[in-house]
């Protein structure tokens, strides 16, 4: 397998099945269907990584609601300890007055998705909440709020369903646990 994924490492055994993520996207619908009847929210899903949840969330919520997306990267200048992040591809969409909700493929120690919040927020949408697929609180550096939270996940690496290792594996319909090298 590792030449067909430019030797990316094995996968080890499926962490969430197409089956089982399907429920739970379809569990987290009627959630957002319950919270914003008689509103149209915005979904802006952060690239990569989120892009199938987001397509397959959109198509499971029954009622109207529009997608915009969002890039953003990491960095490290010189100069600066730690490094920054930044929108690499912005919103198209306004956001005063809308309702907003951010969808992650995972949250972590929550620094970017802070960032996030904070540069959504400041264009005052009328709510903002977020939606994650996966959900890593022992990480968490900075307190965020999830609204919708699919799974909670250990301290392992997964791939599959949008999610990749240095571009390999994202096709995936299953969520996998990936053997990195020590």
């Amino acid at each position: 397998m590792s030449d067909e994924h430019g030797g990316a490492p094995p996968l080890e055994q499926i962490a969430f099945d197409a089956q089982t993520i399907a429920r739970r996207v379809r569990e987290i619908a009627g959630e957002i269907e319950d919270d914003y009847r008689g509103r149209v929210p915005l979904l802006v899903g952060v690239l990569k990584s989120s892009a199938i949840f987001l397509a397959d969330l959109a198509r499971a919520v029954r009622i109207a609601v529009e997608l915009d997306v969002l890039a953003i990267s990491s960095y490290t200048r010189e100069h600066e300890r730690g490094g920054g992040i930044r929108i690499e591809t912005d919103t198209s969409l306004p956001l005063e007055g809308r309702h907003v909700i951010v969808v992650e493929d995972v949250v972590d120690t929550g620094l970017t998705l802070q960032y996030v919040l904070r540069t959504l927020g400041a264009r005052l949408p009328a709510s903002l909440a977020v939606c994650s697929l996966l959900d890593r609180p022992h990480r968490r550096i900075v307190d965020v709020p999830l609204r919708y939270r699919g799974f909670e996940i250990g301290d392992e690496f997964v791939v599959g369903y949008g999610m990749d290792y240095r571009e390999s594996y994202r096709h995936l319909r299953d969520l996998h646990r990936l053997s990195l090298p020590r």
